[in-house]
Protein backbone atom coordinates (compact mmCIF):
# COMPACT_ATOMS: atom_id res chain seq x y z
CA UNK A 1 0.00 0.00 0.00
CA UNK A 2 1.48 3.31 -1.07
CA UNK A 3 1.21 6.20 1.37
CA UNK A 4 2.04 9.72 0.25
CA UNK A 5 2.24 12.94 2.20
CA UNK A 6 0.28 15.86 0.84
CA UNK A 7 3.08 18.06 -0.37
CA UNK A 8 1.49 20.82 -2.36
CA UNK A 9 -1.73 22.71 -2.30
CA UNK A 10 -2.52 21.32 -5.74
CA UNK A 11 -3.28 17.85 -4.41
CA UNK A 12 -5.81 18.89 -1.80
CA UNK A 13 -8.80 17.65 -3.83
CA UNK A 14 -8.71 13.92 -3.01
CA UNK A 15 -7.66 14.62 0.57
CA UNK A 16 -10.52 17.08 1.06
CA UNK A 17 -13.00 14.56 -0.29
CA UNK A 18 -11.79 11.92 2.15
CA UNK A 19 -11.80 14.35 5.05
CA UNK A 20 -15.33 15.42 4.22
CA UNK A 21 -16.41 11.74 4.19
CA UNK A 22 -14.74 11.32 7.59
CA UNK A 23 -16.61 14.30 9.00
CA UNK A 24 -19.91 12.97 7.63
CA UNK A 25 -19.14 9.58 9.17
CA UNK A 26 -19.24 11.36 12.55
CA UNK A 27 -22.44 13.26 11.78
CA UNK A 28 -21.18 16.52 10.25
CA UNK A 29 -22.99 17.99 7.28
CA UNK A 30 -21.27 17.77 3.87
CA UNK A 31 -19.05 20.81 3.30
CA UNK A 32 -16.56 20.00 0.52
CA UNK A 33 -15.55 23.61 -0.20
CA UNK A 34 -15.11 24.50 3.48
CA UNK A 35 -13.11 21.31 4.08
CA UNK A 36 -10.82 22.06 1.13
CA UNK A 37 -10.27 25.63 2.36
CA UNK A 38 -9.57 24.45 5.92
CA UNK A 39 -7.21 21.73 4.71
CA UNK A 40 -5.28 24.19 2.52
CA UNK A 41 -4.89 26.52 5.51
CA UNK A 42 -3.62 23.69 7.73
CA UNK A 43 -1.05 22.48 5.19
CA UNK A 44 0.03 25.97 4.13
CA UNK A 45 0.59 27.07 7.74
CA UNK A 46 2.40 23.79 8.58
CA UNK A 47 -0.07 23.13 11.41
CA UNK A 48 -0.85 19.72 9.94
CA UNK A 49 0.70 16.99 7.87
CA UNK A 50 -1.70 15.01 5.74
CA UNK A 51 -1.13 11.48 4.44
CA UNK A 52 -3.15 9.65 1.78
CA UNK A 53 -3.12 5.87 1.34
CA UNK A 54 -3.53 4.10 -1.96
CA UNK A 55 -5.85 5.61 -4.49
CA UNK A 56 -7.54 7.86 -1.91
CA UNK A 57 -8.50 4.83 0.20
CA UNK A 58 -7.63 6.46 3.53
CA UNK A 59 -6.39 9.65 5.14
CA UNK A 60 -4.44 10.54 8.26
CA UNK A 61 -3.86 14.03 9.63
CA UNK A 62 -1.04 14.71 12.07
CA UNK A 63 -0.14 17.72 14.21
CA UNK A 64 3.53 18.17 15.09
CA UNK A 65 3.89 19.97 18.41
CA UNK A 66 6.90 21.02 20.50
CA UNK A 67 7.87 18.89 23.49
CA UNK A 68 9.87 21.20 25.76
CA UNK A 69 10.94 18.56 28.29
CA UNK A 70 12.75 16.55 25.63
CA UNK A 71 13.53 19.47 23.31
CA UNK A 72 12.02 17.44 20.51
CA UNK A 73 8.53 17.07 19.07
CA UNK A 74 5.47 14.93 19.65
CA UNK A 75 3.44 13.88 16.65
CA UNK A 76 -0.30 13.64 17.29
CA UNK A 77 -2.48 11.58 14.99
CA UNK A 78 -5.61 13.71 14.87
CA UNK A 79 -7.78 12.04 12.23
CA UNK A 80 -7.56 8.59 10.69
CA UNK A 81 -10.22 7.48 8.24
CA UNK A 82 -10.49 4.62 5.77
CA UNK A 83 -13.29 4.44 3.23
CA UNK A 84 -15.71 1.60 4.04
CA UNK A 85 -14.89 -0.32 0.83
CA UNK A 86 -11.18 -0.27 1.74
CA UNK A 87 -11.44 -1.34 5.37
CA UNK A 88 -9.76 -4.47 6.73
CA UNK A 89 -7.18 -4.36 3.93
CA UNK A 90 -4.27 -2.83 5.84
CA UNK A 91 -4.92 0.79 4.84
CA UNK A 92 -5.00 2.20 8.39
CA UNK A 93 -1.94 0.15 9.33
CA UNK A 94 -0.05 1.45 6.29
CA UNK A 95 -0.90 5.02 7.26
CA UNK A 96 0.27 4.49 10.85
CA UNK A 97 3.51 2.84 9.70
CA UNK A 98 4.28 5.67 7.26
CA UNK A 99 3.57 8.36 9.86
CA UNK A 100 5.65 6.50 12.46
CA UNK A 101 8.59 6.15 10.09
CA UNK A 102 8.51 9.83 9.19
CA UNK A 103 8.16 10.87 12.85
CA UNK A 104 11.12 8.67 13.82
CA UNK A 105 13.23 10.03 10.94
CA UNK A 106 12.38 13.59 12.03
CA UNK A 107 13.59 12.86 15.57
CA UNK A 108 10.18 12.94 17.24
CA UNK A 109 10.03 11.88 20.87
CA UNK A 110 6.64 10.22 20.61
CA UNK A 111 3.73 9.42 18.32
CA UNK A 112 0.40 9.73 20.13
CA UNK A 113 -3.28 9.44 19.33
CA UNK A 114 -6.59 9.30 21.07
CA UNK A 115 -9.82 7.52 20.29
CA UNK A 116 -13.11 6.89 22.02
CA UNK A 117 -12.83 4.02 24.49
CA UNK A 118 -15.96 2.47 23.00
CA UNK A 119 -14.40 2.29 19.53
CA UNK A 120 -13.23 -1.30 20.02
CA UNK A 121 -11.99 -1.82 16.45
CA UNK A 122 -9.83 1.30 16.59
CA UNK A 123 -8.48 0.42 20.05
CA UNK A 124 -7.55 -3.06 18.78
CA UNK A 125 -5.94 -1.66 15.63
CA UNK A 126 -3.87 0.83 17.59
CA UNK A 127 -2.77 -1.80 20.11
CA UNK A 128 -1.68 -4.12 17.27
CA UNK A 129 0.25 -1.17 15.78
CA UNK A 130 2.25 -0.77 19.02
CA UNK A 131 0.29 1.93 20.83
CA UNK A 132 -0.29 1.54 24.57
CA UNK A 133 -3.20 2.94 26.56
CA UNK A 134 -1.95 5.51 29.07
CA UNK A 135 -3.90 5.21 32.27
CA UNK A 136 -1.94 7.91 34.08
CA UNK A 137 -3.11 10.68 31.74
CA UNK A 138 -6.39 12.52 32.00
CA UNK A 139 -7.66 14.08 28.81
CA UNK A 140 -9.61 17.24 29.52
CA UNK A 141 -11.48 19.50 27.17
CA UNK A 142 -12.71 23.07 27.16
CA UNK A 143 -14.85 23.67 24.10
CA UNK A 144 -14.51 27.33 23.13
Amino acid sequence: MTVTRLGSLGDVGAAAGLLDEYRQHYGANPAPEAVATWLREQVESARARVYIAGDADGICTVAVVPAALTLRTVWLVRDLYVRPASRRQGVARALLVAVGEEARAAGAHRLSLQTETGNARAVELYARAGFDALTEITVMDNVL
